[in-house]
């Protein structure tokens, strides 16, 4: 996951955020960098990628108010280049 031919799109979360587009942005990125640190740490995203994610909105409140809009976060992780 998140190897050199990874495309993420943020448009939705970044722009439908409460408290507009910068604090999307912002938890849009926490929430990368919060996975990404844990796939270092050689977590399994697919199983903690909740906890994870919860666990970095305790520190920052844009996370956190995208958190409380969205409720529900899937780590769907599927393959789009089988042919």
């Amino acid at each position: 996951i998140f190897g050199d031919d990874s495309v993420l799109q943020f448009g939705g979360g970044t722009l439908g955020h409460p408290w507009g587009n910068a604090p999307g942005a912002v938890a849009n990125r926490v929430a990368l960098e919060a996975c990404v640190k844990a796939r270092n740490e050689g977590r399994d995203l697919a199983l903690e990628g909740n906890e994870i994610i919860r666990e970095a909105s305790k520190w920052s409140p844009e996370l956190a108010a995208a958190c409380e809009v969205w409720k529900e976060i899937k780590f769907e992780f599927e393959a789009m280049d089988t042919l």
